[in-house]
């Protein structure tokens, strides 16, 4: 007798039934590795899940993810992933239908880091606009760590090669494990209300477990609302907390975060030198400038001197009557040429100059001269000069040029 034969469909189906009434296997949880993540254009993730010796295929779907998955998947990251076993009947394979995937362990920390960091950033908490600056010579620096152990040590003995002048104030505070967080908080407040000049909070390097108190919310609030600035040095220098963001200036490690606080003396003696030597370069080239600028003005009063410029104006007249008297002695020659040229001329022209050798002036009685004898009549009384004196005559003939005629 023949067995009963079945096909393909028929025992994928039965082997799905199979699994479906398996109630372990309807709500299960598995913890494994992420490997061959893939995100489906259709919003569904397709993963494996493997151990040291075993793997798993992986679905979730894209209406499961909404609340089942709060953080990015990748390849090997450990979690813990919820859903049920089934089987695909289209190629007879089963895999685990994922409704909640999960960070296992540190991982949900991670997240939990992640998601502050993101919420107080969009709040602004982390704006360096609103970081304050570190005063470069504090006078007193409040320390919220441990009382004992490596940080307070790295930065008191920091501390105190730099500058021993600074004072130190410790509020011993919980760095770890329950209610460290709210020690934090109460030693940045209880610092900030007495007035120090820069706050240090911090601890040693550890799991980001141990550093969890300085990824609390209250702490970097606490930051963010002091007054007075805050380094924050926690950890090593590949641990960043949340506080290491709120705070004004992140410090790689407590040792740094001194360094950064505490100015070193041997500096600011050395400072002080060279600015004393700066000071006094500058004062003597000050001094100079206003030598030689007092030295132009002494020049320039001196030019302006009334006594100066009296005693030039004394020389420019006493030049200036010299060449008046040579031009006038000048003018006085020529015009005495001049003179002389004038005379001779006048003699020239002169009617008693021609009075000589025989030659008179005539003049009726009235005065006019007697320039014809038709002017005159017998009887008339007229005045004669000559070279030598003046004749009156009277006229007894008359005797015209056409009785002289041929």
């Amino acid at each position: 007798m023949r067995n009963k034969v079945f096909s393909v469909t028929q025992i994928n189906s039965y082997i799905k039934r199979m699994f479906q009434s398996d109630y372990a296997l309807r709500k299960i949880s598995i913890k494994g590795q992420v490997s061959n993540c893939k995100y489906h254009s259709s919003g569904h993730i397709y993963f494996s899940l493997k151990d040291e010796e075993g793997q798993m295929s992986c679905v979730m779907f894209a209406n499961a993810r909404q609340k089942g998955l709060m953080f990015e998947m990748e390849d090997g990251q450990e979690v813990i992933v919820s859903g049920n076993i089934s089987v695909y009947e289209r190629n007879g394979s089963y895999q685990l239908y994922a409704d909640e995937i999960r960070l296992d362990g540190i991982g949900e920390l991670y997240i939990a880091y992640e998601q502050l960091k993101q919420k107080l950033y969009e709040e602004g908490l982390f704006d360096h606009e609103k970081k304050k600056g570190i005063p470069k010579n504090p006078k007193k620096i409040g320390i919220v760590t441990a009382r004992t152990g490596a940080a307070i040590h790295d930065i008191v003995s920091t501390a105190k090669r730099r500058n021993p002048f600074v004072q130190l104030i410790l509020y011993p505070a919980k760095v770890q494990g329950d209610g460290a967080a709210q020690t934090i908080v109460r030693g940045i407040q209880m610092l900030d209300a007495y007035g120090v000049d820069i706050i240090i909070i911090g601890r040693g390097g550890g799991s980001i477990e141990d550093l969890w108190a300085f990824n609390e919310e209250i702490v970097a609030r606490a930051i963010d609302a002091a007054q007075t600035p805050v380094i924050s040095g926690t950890g090593h220098e590949i641990d960043t907390t949340i506080a290491d963001y709120a705070a004004d200036v992140r410090a790689a490690t407590p040792t740094a975060a001194s360094e950064l606080a505490v100015p070193d003396i041997k500096e600011i003696i050395e400072g002080i030198e060279n600015r004393s030597y700066t000071l006094h370069v500058l004062l003597r080239q000050i001094l100079k400038r206003y030598q030689l600028r007092l030295q132009r003005y002494q020049l320039r009063i001196h030019q302006k001197d009334p006594k100066m410029d009296l005693q030039e104006k004394k020389m420019r007249l006493s030049d200036t009557q010299k060449q008046l008297s040579e031009r006038m002695k000048r003018l006085m020659m020529t015009y005495h040429h001049q003179l002389e040229l004038y005379v001779e001329k006048l003699d020239g022209l002169s009617p008693t100059a021609k009075l000589i050798n025989g030659f008179g002036y005539l003049e009726e009685s009235h005065g006019r001269p007697l320039t014809s004898v038709e002017k005159v009549k017998k009887g008339d009384k007229i005045s004669i000069t000559i070279s030598d004196g003046v004749m009156d005559a009277v006229i007894q003939n008359l005797r015209t040029k056409r009785n002289f005629e041929p």
